[in-house]
């Protein structure tokens, strides 16, 4: 059952938990430029989007918004519009009048961002936040007057540098920045706001959403909440760390509306957020448990190890698929049957078949504990036990052998239920390896990838799970690089280079695709770095907090370059930032040649 919160009104739509969820997006175009900016909203609304959102970076565009909003409705459409808002609260007031909603940013909406590191005391503090009231006010008596609805929008990359001495880039730090505005909303008895707390990194937004959510109810405050993974990324990687994110907080009845960020067109957006939303209408959703040692911290599961599995080795991939990899290859492929064997390679072979092929790194798979113990043969090595998600709390009454991994399939099961099975090993002290599996057989990849990545890859951020083990009788090709995306999405098992890139909007001076594009061309083959392509310098610096690299847009046709978070490089002409990244990372000596 979905959160209850209040209603906020947008235009014709609702948001909060008595309404559907919500899908939206937000413009590529210079909020200046009206008939891109209309061509690109048309787009979106045409693929289903619900809400619009255009970047409104100075009061200039936050005034041609009423020319955006008119060609809409000449072109007939009235859906809601909003308008997102850094550094300039006169610019917030001015949308207000226009749109349905706006978004504003805390950490910058009066604080001017300098990366300054300052001690505060109480009186120094309250002084700062005493500001924000009197810029604030101004823009919620607008709202009030032109029925016009708010988000506060958190972004861990933009923290304040208040928020940032006193509380660190962390979620507490993101939740406080969030309700010193909020509070304010309350004395004056404003309540169409909704709150989002949006990282690049799922388990730092995870966390952040339900230490808001636990903080507004101990101030019994019940507003929605708009759901979203900032800098996702493109392709596999944008929608499966969306999926990730979004949909871990969606079955625990969290989100009220979402968007997707991807470093592509944005319409392309929408047909992902409502597969997220799809997956989750088929699950069941229970309220969070904020009692659990998992809610807001990493805490992964004690195991010991069986060979490569368990303990402090990464996560296994377990494929079908017997082709030849040229690179990330399975460390296991299980076959039904096989008479040739690569002695390279590692097999799982169904117990039966086992026993008459017992060839060296061959290994069983018995389909129930009850056909492991009645066996006469087992490996001396690994033993792949299948577990029955119902009757685990009957089978798994008594220790195993350190050489015996289970497998539990999750396919169809709620989430919630997982982490009470999980739960229930630790709670026995069964510190076997668990490898978590899924099955899915649909038409459409993208459908596989959000549903696996919502199944399984949640459970990886929670600290469960050894590895994984898709099966697809569709698209089997694509299936093993999927399980390691998604290891590497949730950071346990990096394979590859990671990159953090933003979705672009109308501050973004360099078309952020084709660069994007640009420098994983150029760096992809370097395994284990992280990388920043941000399009400007609202997040950049922040949410490539932990990168190794950071390429930001510093004006139109401009980059600026960083090593951490220190700024190395300043106003490079874009043709030439590239190759200035790559003499980075040499100097840094972290470059290998392809």
């Amino acid at each position: 059952m979905r959160r209850k919160t209040v209603s906020v009104k947008i235009g014709d739509l609702f948001i909060g938990s008595n309404h559907k969820i919500k899908t939206q997006s937000m413009t590529t175009a210079s909020t200046a430029d009206t008939k891109s900016s209309v061509d690109e909203a048309i787009r979106i609304f045409k693929a289903g989007g619900e809400l619009v959102r255009f970047t409104a970076p100075s009061i200039k565009e936050a005034k041609n918004l009423e020319n955006i909003r008119n060609d809409l409705k000449a072109e007939g459409y009235s859906k809601p519009l909003v308008a997102d808002i850094h550094f300039t609260p006169n610019a917030a007031i001015v949308a207000s009048e226009i749109v349905e909603k706006v978004r504003i940013n805390p950490g910058n909406f009066v604080d001017k961002k300098k990366f300054e590191i300052k001690e505060y005391d109480d009186e120094t503090y309250q002084e700062e936040v005493k500001k924000i009231e009197q810029k604030f006010v101004d823009l919620i008596n607008s709202c009030k007057k032109n029925g016009t609805a708010l988000r506060i929008g958190t972004n861990h990359g933009s923290l304040s540098d208040r928020i940032m001495n006193k509380f660190g880039d962390t979620p507490n730090g993101m939740v406080e920045s969030a309700m010193e505005f909020l509070r304010v909303c309350i004395r004056e008895n404003f309540d169409q706001v909704v709150l989002s707390m949006k990282s690049s990194n799922p388990i730092v937004m995870i966390h952040a959403y339900r230490l808001l959510v636990k903080v507004m109810e101990s101030e019994k405050m019940y507003f929605p909440l708009h759901l979203g993974v900032t800098e996702a990324g493109d392709g596999l990687d944008g929608r499966i760390k969306s999926a990730l994110g979004i949909g871990t907080l969606l079955t625990e009845g969290l989100g009220d509306t979402i968007r997707v960020s991807l470093t592509e067109d944005p319409e392309f957006e929408i047909p992902a957020a409502e597969k997220i939303i799809s997956k989750i209408e088929s699950a069941s959703i229970r309220k969070a448990n904020f009692n659990n040692i998992r809610a807001f911290s990493y805490y992964k599961r004690e195991t010991f190890e069986v060979d490569n599995i368990g303990q402090e080795n990464p996560p296994i991939v377990i494929s079908e698929d017997e082709s030849i990899f040229e690179e990330n290859s399975p460390d296991y492929i299980f076959s039904t049957k096989r008479k040739n064997f690569d002695l390279n390679k590692k097999y799982i072979l169904q117990s039966e078949e086992w026993v008459k092929n017992c060839f060296k790194n061959t290994f069983p798979f018995f389909n129930s504990v009850k056909d492991y113990r009645k066996s006469e043969k087992k490996s001396d090595k690994i033993n792949f036990i299948n577990l029955c998600f119902k009757r685990i709390k009957n089978t798994i009454n008594q220790s195993f052998n350190e050489n015996v991994v289970f497998i539990l399939d999750v396919t169809g099961e709620s989430r919630h239920k997982l982490i009470e099975a999980i739960d229930f090993f630790e709670e026995l002290n069964i510190k076997n390896p668990v490898i978590l599996k899924g099955q899915y057989n649909w038409e459409d990849f993208e459908k596989t990838a959000i549903d696996a990545s919502i199944d399984i890859g949640s459970l990886f951020l929670e600290g469960m799970g050894n590895g994984i083990w898709i099966s697809s009788k569709k698209n089997k090709n694509k299936i093993n690089e999927l399980s390691f995306l998604i290891l590497q999405n949730t950071r346990t098992r990096i394979f590859k280079t990671d990159y953090i890139s933003c979705p672009s909007c109308g501050r973004t001076k360099f078309d952020l695709q084709k660069t994007t594009s640009l420098v994983k061309e150029s760096t992809n083959h370097l395994k284990g770095l992280k990388i920043s392509v941000m399009g400007c310098i609202v997040n950049g610096p922040g949410e490539m907090a932990d990168a190794d690299y950071g390429y930001v847009g510093s004006g139109t046709g401009f980059i600026s370059l960083y090593k951490g978070k220190e700024l190395v490089k300043r106003n490079i002409p874009s043709k030439h930032a590239v190759d200035e990244l790559i003499h980075l990372i040499k100097e840094n000596g972290d470059w290998i040649e392809p």
